[in-house]
């Protein structure tokens, strides 16, 4: 076991655990941020996704070790008052179905929009490849990408 001090959502963590220690599981088991979600395991799905140093990654796949002073942002921390727009745009798009998959979604979104406030559509389909939604919904999610670029 080592001891990792981390950035996470704007404030210091300190936590014990394997290096190799996926960090999807340090932010669900060790400290209880049930947002991220657990899809394939193999980074592939994109359920996982979170912020480093404010680039989408697949949380499943890092061990914790490789963060380093890397700032981690989850769901969790992505608005401080209120919704983010991107989750306010979800909402009013009625994106959502079993939404499993949106947490993964809205953090490839908020970083898609932090670099490009008016993606296009190409530009949008390659942010979001890799981000799985079995239900189906990515009428309803470019709806809502469209909606909080506006926002923005």
């Amino acid at each position: 076991m080592s001891t990792f001090k981390i950035n996470l959502n704007e404030r210091e963590v300190e936590l014990e655990a394997m290096d190799d220690t996926p960090l999807l599981w340090i932010l669900r088991d060790n400290l209880q941020l049930m947002g991220t979600k657990f899809g394939c395991g193999k980074g592939l799905c994109g359920a996982c996704t979170v912020h480093l140093d404010g680039e989408p990654v697949r949380s499943c796949s890092i061990p914790v070790a490789a963060i380093g002073s890397k700032r981690v942002t989850t769901i969790e921390g992505i608005a401080t008052k209120g919704l983010h727009p991107v989750q306010a745009s979800w909402i009013a798009e009625d994106v959502p179905q079993c939404g499993y998959c949106q947490t993964g979604q809205i953090m490839t979104v908020v970083a898609l929009l932090n670099k490009n406030p008016n993606p296009s559509d190409e530009e949008i389909d390659k942010a979001m490849e890799g981000n799985i939604c079995r239900c189906g919904t990515y009428v309803r999610i470019r709806k809502a990408i469209k909606r909080a670029a506006k926002q923005l």
